[in-house]
């Protein structure tokens, strides 16, 4: 049931697999195996990956359904124990993953030796509010303000920089949105997080961005800076470490996300 449902979510084996730590071959072990005893076809197999049959969709809901079930049973369970063993999910947006959270982890481990720590990293904050609505994160890391379901409170405040290339190692600051405007702009993909922020900043103060490349990846943003290829805005914990060949500056009208 967790392969059919991960399938379901992910769309193809290999990445089902990756997302429930089995093999690929076992994935489609358990598919075929499940089908058989089923004796329906759940899945039609193909190119673009792996589609539900409408019998499958119907399952596959059944499956979301006992799995919860069974994860509840499970943390119950947990809450009996207390803190001694058990399992805590945590859902992050990429900089934090890499940045604040490794440091946490040590520090909890130390505190409670038993209890297994898992991180889920997603690019959007919002795919994180989503995972605890739907009991698939206990702890989760977003931008404030949240919606009013989560108890929630603020863990720090990230500035956005710019980061310019070696090059304009002399460039006169402070800088303003024109003198930005002369180098190619380098950001995150429109359904990033991070560059919704910028560009919702932009269209306030009526600062056109025109974005020359669209990278998914902060160390490839800064790779493509270092190589002089043009300038981005990133938040300084997703910049850091900031390469010293880099020269970096304050945005004219400065912006800052609160994480909590």
């Amino acid at each position: 049931m967790r392969a059919l449902v991960a399938i379901a979510e992910f769309g193809t084996f290999s990445d089902a697999a990756l997302q429930i730590d089995l093999s690929q071959s076992a994935v489609s072990h358990a598919i075929a195996t499940l089908e058989e005893e089923l004796g329906v076809v759940l899945l039609n197999r193909g190119r673009q990956g792996a589609v539900l049959t409408p019998v499958g969709q119907q399952i596959t809901q059944e499956a979301q359904q006992i799995l919860q079930s069974v994860e509840t049973i499970c943390h119950q369970a947990q809450d009996a124990r207390g803190l001694q063993s058990g399992q805590v999910r945590i859902k992050g947006f990429r900089s934090v993953a890499t940045h604040i959270l490794p440091k946490v982890i040590e520090q909890f481990h130390d505190r409670y030796p038993g209890l297994q720590v898992t991180i889920d990293e997603v690019p959007h904050f919002n795919q994180v509010e989503e995972a605890l609505r739907n009991g698939k994160a206990d702890v989760g890391f977003t931008h404030l303000p949240a919606p009013p379901d989560f108890d929630a409170w603020e863990l720090l405040r990230d500035r956005y920089l710019v980061l310019l290339p070696p090059a304009a190692k002399d460039i006169q600051l402070p800088l303003s949105w024109q003198d930005i405007a002369r180098f190619p702009l380098i950001l995150g993909p429109p359904d990033d997080c991070g560059r919704q922020a910028v560009d919702d900043h932009a269209r306030q103060l009526g600062v056109p961005l025109t974005p020359a490349y669209e990278v998914r990846e902060d160390s490839t943003l800064i790779s493509m800076v270092r190589q002089g290829l043009g300038v981005t805005i990133l938040p300084q914990i997703a910049a850091e470490p900031i390469p010293e060949d880099i020269a970096v500056t304050e945005l004219p009208t400065p912006l800052e996300r609160v994480i909590g």
